[in-house]
């Protein structure tokens, strides 16, 4: 296939894609509000877990809102286990126990921080369908090197932010954070709207992707540390699902391009509006409780407590975080334990399931979706790309319902099959001549099987077993050389998958994908151990046992 037809268009990683890739960061530093067992954006998914739809949304947060109901109706199993901050130190955390009706809601702060992650979903996405018109427009269409940097430098940026993200959440708190994570969102943002050259451009996309690193760290941060125990989970996903929207949403803004060229510049100011909402909503969203008591500001961390649950609760509450501020026996681990015979191994499952989940394709075939459906003769590739972003946004739904049901594992062997299979099936597509009548619509089947088959736990799995697997001494550092293998590898492949397909064609790559998920199914049968329904102490326990 010749380079020109696979002009580079677009980011949209997940994981983060990501995402909880992230998690990993918000693992850092638990609130004894977190349960042992549900430590994740439970994951929710895989990357999306509702539908971008006004309707659909107030459907998951209904259910959210009467879970809470429900939790604040019973009383929540004390369960210890040990939580840490980045950098921070090492607590015994026991999950919140909350009885009878809370008068405080976290929904509507739950919500504002979302907004961080629907930037995170869209500046990812939104060079998808603009970077056409961009090229165009700066004059570098014939330079695919430079177009390959426009498309990565978000990663580069967002590899510093994530790894800076917990240490501001930590010395500023989080509402604080979150504030400061807007500047370069907004600023990136101008910048990019703004741009008359590629260096203005390439430095507002290094600066928006430093704000949607800093924001994959402190959203599920700041969930998880407000939320009650056991709907945890259940708002995780609404983050995991909200970054899917905004990948949606970013495609879908593409739309009107193909009759206004000069379009791409409204789609990127369109990301001022929710930066500056972020900034003015965590203004007024009160600060973590934990984080609060740890600085030793303790009227203030109760009148956080009466904001969330309601004042009924703040001795229940104090209570709790009291108990759960004891030391443990163990100092910090330094970065050289994470290489050491205790902690190699899950260090290395963190490190490997991130390398594989990028490797095996995912961010190659959504960051190319448009140009492949185009070189397959699909007439609106904007909207075949949206389509992709639908899927996404239905396999986290599915996701969520079936992770603490099926388990991490089975989900896992599930997802990484069915996407080898769809990546055979699209290498079949652009090779075999009896199919080529049909090449457009096999190419658009098998890259929504590929992002739905992601989405079922290739996509979320990963950023959830990071908490549940590394011990509480290491997690800090576990988690962000994790999320550094994602954002490194994810940076490599939007910068040179162009150059590979060019030298070998699309097929051949594509088989190349096909095999890595492969590869990643032999090694989850032998390495992964499923962690649902176990708590964090048991897990600690058989991988990282106390010398």
């Amino acid at each position: 296939m010749q380079a020109s037809t696979f002009t580079v268009k677009g980011i949209i990683g997940f994981g983060l894609q990501n995402r909880r890739i992230l998690q990993g960061s918000g693992d850092l530093k638990r609130n004894t509000l977190l349960a042992s067992r549900s430590l994740r954006m439970p994951e929710r998914s895989s990357c999306f877990g509702v539908s971008m739809d006004s309707a659909s949304m107030g459907i998951e947060l209904g259910r959210a809102r009467k879970t809470v109901q429900s939790v604040f109706g019973s009383s929540a199993k004390a369960r210890s286990h040990r939580v840490r901050a980045s950098g921070g130190d090492i607590e015994d955390a026991t999950p919140l126990k909350v009885q009878g009706q809370s008068s405080g809601s976290v929904l509507p702060y739950v919500g504002v921080a979302c907004l961080g992650a629907i930037l995170f979903g869209y500046h990812l996405g939104v060079v998808n369908g603009a970077l056409e018109y961009l090229a165009k427009d700066l004059g570098i269409v014939e330079n695919t090197v430079i177009q390959g940097w426009i498309v990565s430098s978000v990663l580069a940026g967002a590899t510093v932010g994530s790894f800076t993200g917990g240490a501001l959440a930590d010395k500023f708190g989080r509402t604080k954070t979150f504030v400061l994570d807007a500047i370069p969102l907004a600023v990136g943002a101008f910048l990019c709207t703004t741009a008359q050259s590629v260096q203005a451009m390439i430095i507002g996309r290094l600066l928006t992707g430093i704000g949607i690193g800093i924001s994959s760290a402190i959203v599920p941060l700041y969930i998880s540390e407000i939320s009650p125990t056991e709907i945890r989970g259940t708002l995780g996903t609404v983050n995991q699902l909200f970054i899917c929207i905004g990948i949606l949403v970013a495609l879908v803004a593409g739309l009107p391009l193909s009759g206004n060229p000069l379009w791409w510049r409204t789609m990127f100011g369109i990301a001022l509006i929710p930066s500056v909402l972020l900034a003015l909503g965590m203004a007024f969203s009160p600060e973590s409780p934990r984080w609060l008591f740890q600085q030793g500001r303790i009227s203030e961390a109760e009148t956080s407590i009466k904001r969330l649950y309601g004042k009924e609760r703040v001795a229940e509450v104090m209570g709790d975080l009291e108990a759960s501020a004891q030391g443990s026996s163990e100092p910090d681990a330094g970065w050289l334990d994470l290489f050491s015979s205790r902690y190699w191994k899950v260090v290395s499952i963190g490190a490997a399931l991130f390398l594989f989940q990028q490797f095996a394709g995912i961010n190659a075939v959504v960051y190319y979706s448009t140009a492949v459906f185009r070189s397959a003769g699909i007439s609106s590739d904007v909207a075949a790309s949206a389509l992709v972003g639908a899927a996404n946004v239905f396999g986290t739904m599915v996701a969520s319902s079936l992770m603490d049901k099926q388990g991490r594992k089975s989900l896992l062997l599930v997802s990484f099959t069915g996407m080898a299979a769809s990546m055979m099936l699209l290498s079949l597509s652009f090779t075999w001549k009896v199919l080529t009548p049909y090449s457009g619509t096999l190419a658009v089947l098998g890259t929504v099987l590929y992002v739905l088959s992601f989405s079922l736990g290739a996509g979320p799995v990963p950023a959830l077993l990071l908490p549940e697997i590394f011990a509480s001494r290491i997690r800090a550092k576990a988690v962000a050389l994790s999320l550094g293998m994602h954002w490194i590898s994810n940076f490599f492949i939007g910068l040179y998958f162009l150059s590979i397909v060019t030298k070998f064609g699309i097929s051949t790559v594509y088989l190349g994908f096909a095999s890595v998920c492969l590869l990643a199914v032999m090694y989850i049968v032998g390495n992964v151990v499923e962690t649902k329904g176990r708590s964090l102490e048991d897990i600690e326990r058989e991988l990282s046992p106390a010398i």
